[in-house]
């Protein structure tokens, strides 16, 4: 019951993390592809600046750790294969199938949130039995 506490506890924090960060991320891509920048370069952009506001959250509050040593580079890693998903939807979605942005960016943001939740849960925070 305790395990399953803290991991309700967990999807809770990391939702507040990932609606903000993500909300905040959504307009500035909006705002940059509006004045001219490219959509993949604002959503490069946007998820650079993600990745690092999220590790420092999901860090320090959502999985509460102290000293995981190797965290940062599993987080990056995470986020790789992250952005890869996010660009090909952009890729396949808008400029192959012509689907719009805005709308792909959305799913997108959300498809990997969760896969983002789970690696940083049983991968990138896990915490190692003493």
């Amino acid at each position: 019951m305790a395990d399953d506490n803290l991991a309700i506890g967990q999807f809770v924090r990391y939702g507040v993390v990932g609606v903000v960060n993500n909300g905040l991320l959504y307009l500035g891509y909006l705002l940059i592809v509006y004045a001219g920048g490219g959509k993949k370069l604002s959503m490069t952009l946007m998820y650079l600046m993600g990745v690092i506001i999220g590790f420092l959250a999901n860090y320090r509050w959502t999985f509460t750790q102290d000293k995981n040593h190797g965290a940062l580079m599993r987080y990056i890693q995470m986020h790789v294969v992250g952005y890869l998903i996010n660009f090909l939807f952009l890729f396949v979605l808008v400029d192959t199938l012509g689907f719009a942005h805005q709308v792909v960016q959305i799913v997108a943001i959300l498809v990997v949130a969760i896969y983002g939740f789970f690696t940083c849960k049983y991968y990138v925070f896990r915490v190692r039995e003493k």
